[in-house]
């Protein structure tokens, strides 16, 4: 060999080794040793998008890493999902969406994905109950009046849209529980819903908390109940399902992360850690607080628990209503 071929061979060789090195390195380095992308299964300024940008803001300054936020919206969440179970199982994608994880099993006929197979729960980060509200002109102020109305006059509610878990909690209310024909309108979000209530073109919305707070507060929809067993602190004057005189109901609208499923069990426990660091600092409970959400957290083990009974429980009342999508 002459010496120019072996000089650029051991140039080769001495540049392998280096690339070893640095690649051996960054599989050592803890996690996260780069930027970190959340992935949010719905549109801006609804509750996932919220509660991720609160949360990721808070990561990237514990971490040191930046928390990308990137909105992936459509088919009630599970284009998102979709993405994130056939990505990289390496934590640096994670899907932040909410309840809706929980009835597209039983909603789709195919969703694209398995929820308990394909993915790992990170950790459980806020939640808050739906809300239940009447057009300012209907002449009703509490759910007892609306029941008493429906029986003799044509009712419509709207929600952000079929299998939202504030669609189906007023179901349960409504068919359920008071035994009343209260047709369901889908809108294509909270806001919308909200708007036809307002300017009367439905008779009552149902959404979560968040969406209506200030718009009670500004006397511009009427709060008739919330779906928790008890009082929300953001609108306590408003009572509970229970409360109006039919059984109690425990239904929210929640966010979580979560992971593809062969995602390194060490960096799923980092991520639960971190989650629950973050979601207890006071700023953060304030921040929630303020837009009528709760704090969760908790093991990932309690977080599987919580969303395999959340899968359960929706996937029943899906069943009695005989809703179904292709």
């Amino acid at each position: 060999m002459s010496r120019p071929m072996r000089s650029l061979a051991a140039a080769m060789l001495a540049l392998a080794a280096a690339l070893a090195v640095t690649t051996a390195a960054t599989a050592q380095a803890p996690y996260p040793a780069q930027p970190v992308r959340f992935l949010v299964a719905f549109a801006p300024a609804g509750p996932a998008d919220i509660i991720g940008r609160i949360v990721g803001l808070k990561l990237q300054q514990l971490w040191g890493q930046s928390v990308v936020i990137e909105n992936r919206a459509g088919a009630g969440g599970n284009i998102a999902a979709v993405q994130v179970a056939r990505g990289q199982p390496d934590g640096y994608t994670v899907l932040v969406t909410t309840s809706a994880f929980a009835v597209n099993p039983s909603l789709y006929k195919n969703p694209g994905y398995a929820g308990e197979t394909d993915f790992k729960v990170v950790g459980l980060a806020a939640t808050t109950p739906n809300l239940i509200v009447a057009a300012p002109d209907l002449g009703v102020k509490t759910l007892k009046d609306v029941i008493a109305l429906s029986r003799t006059k044509s009712l419509t509610f709207g929600s952000a849209g079929t299998g939202t878990t504030p669609h189906l909690s007023a179901e349960r209310v409504f068919r359920f529980l008071a035994k009343v024909d209260i047709p369901h309108a889908p809108f294509t979000g909270a806001g919308p819903a909200l708007n036809a209530a307002m300017g009367g073109h439905v008779a009552l919305a149902s959404v979560a908390m968040p969406a209506a707070t200030e718009l009670v507060k500004a006397g511009k929809v009427v709060p008739l109940a919330v779906t928790s067993p008890k009082r929300v602190e953001a609108l306590p004057d408003v009572p509970t399902v229970g409360e109006a005189g039919l059984d109690e109901v425990d239904d929210a609208t929640w966010v979580a992360l979560f992971v593809p499923a062969k995602t390194p069990p060490e960096v799923i426990a980092k991520l639960n850690a971190d989650l629950n660091t973050v979601i207890k600092d006071p700023d953060v409970k304030e921040q929630f607080a303020r837009i009528g959400f709760s704090a969760m957290g908790g093991s990932q083990a309690d977080a599987e628990r919580y969303v395999k009974a959340e899968i359960a429980k929706w996937s029943e009342v899906v069943d009695r209503i005989g809703l179904k999508i292709d």
